[in-house]
């Protein structure tokens, strides 16, 4: 047999973890892996490992790729999620920096960080197993049977943990955050498998934070504003970009070069000066140069997770903050999360 990889099921965002009694068939809470979405296919002779998008992960996992065969009791497909932990015994959290190291078009670098920083699968719902397809059995009678399925299976293979109870996901939003996971995933146990579609419900962490505008990338189009660089002070007082705010409209693009060209730092001949963003594995050619401004204007973003000392993702536009000195945006006003041992959740 030779399984056909889907498109994996999605999920929408919702602000605040769902009442079960409201979804028909009730509903089963999960924790929220941060990592690369991974469909794991083993018809008994190879392993390949599908990704979200058009990517295959085979290449880059093969400490995943070895191991399959030996641990699971036959051919299946599993859906989940590809992860990376690191710390010490006890204080262990998933590391998405190390994660996404893992991804390199040198064979040599991806066989050293197999064994430096090794994967871990964590699966949530059984597609297929052996000859049967399961797409169209309910959520709930896949859980079962995946659970039958790695009743013995040993690390790094791991079978998701989850719960009826909205208590407990809620308590687990609060928790888990501290071993580097990034919300609870709701899933409607009478729904088949729906490749591509939103059916499931997402509740990620939600904050806000007051922090310095520093400069703007032109819009791909050649025209107005297509991000805006943020800031924060850390304790020494050094100004840091920590991320980016995209996604305005496109007159709101054309207004905001108006509104920021009073901020523009410009040489003695009058033209902008121009600074260079930084890089990362993912930006390859891509131009990240931008319009410098001077650090005065203070604005009030939304953001889910700090990675280190950058917001995890590209933050979303609240609100303008005149009233905020730009000297007052620091660190110290963000959440401190409580640290939580991986270990437990995996539990």
């Amino acid at each position: 047999m030779r399984y056909e990889i889907p498109a994996p099921m999605l999920a929408k965002a919702a602000a605040s973890v769902p009442d079960p009694a409201k979804t028909s068939g009730g509903l089963l809470f999960e924790p929220k892996w941060d990592g690369f979405r991974g469909l794991i296919a083993w018809d008994g002779e190879t392993v390949e490992i599908g990704s979200r998008g058009a990517k295959p992960l085979t290449r880059y996992f093969p400490e995943l790729v070895e191991v399959i065969p030996e641990i699971l009791p036959g051919p299946c497909l599993l859906d989940g999620e590809i992860v990376v932990a690191t710390g010490p015994a006890g204080a262990q959290r998933l590391d998405w920096e190390a994660l996404s190291q893992r991804i390199h078009p040198a064979a040599s670098r991806v066989a050293k960080l197999s064994v430096e920083t090794p994967a871990m699968f964590i699966a949530f719902d059984l597609l297929a197993v052996g000859d049967e397809d399961l797409l169209s059995v309910p959520f709930g009678q896949r859980r079962e049977r995946l659970e039958a399925l790695m009743a013995g299976v040993t690390h790094p293979l791991h079978l998701t943990r989850t719960t009826r109870d909205r208590g407990d996901a809620v308590r687990w939003l609060a928790e888990f955050e501290g071993a580097g996971l990034d919300g609870v995933v709701a899933k409607p146990l009478d729904q088949p498998y729906a490749p591509g579609k939103r059916t499931l419900v997402k509740i990620k962490h939600a904050r806000t934070a007051d922090v310095v505008a520093l400069g703007y990338r032109v819009h791909k189009s050649g025209s107005g504003v297509g991000s805006l660089l943020v800031g924060l002070h850390d304790s020494d007082g050094t100004l840091r970009q920590v991320g980016g705010v995209a996604a305005w409209s496109d007159v709101r693009r054309q207004e905001l070069v108006e509104e920021l060209a009073p901020l523009v730092e410009r040489d003695d001949s009058g033209a902008a000066i121009t600074g260079e963003g930084e890089r990362s594995r993912f930006s390859g050619a891509k131009d990240v140069s931008f319009v410098r401004l001077r650090p005065e204007r203070v604005l009030e973003v939304r953001y889910d997770q700090l990675e280190g000392a950058r917001f995890r993702h590209t933050v979303q536009f609240e609100r303008w903050r005149p009233d905020r000195d730009a000297r007052s945006c620091t660190y110290d006003q963000l959440d401190t999360v409580a640290g939580y041992d991986l270990a437990d959740v995996l539990t």
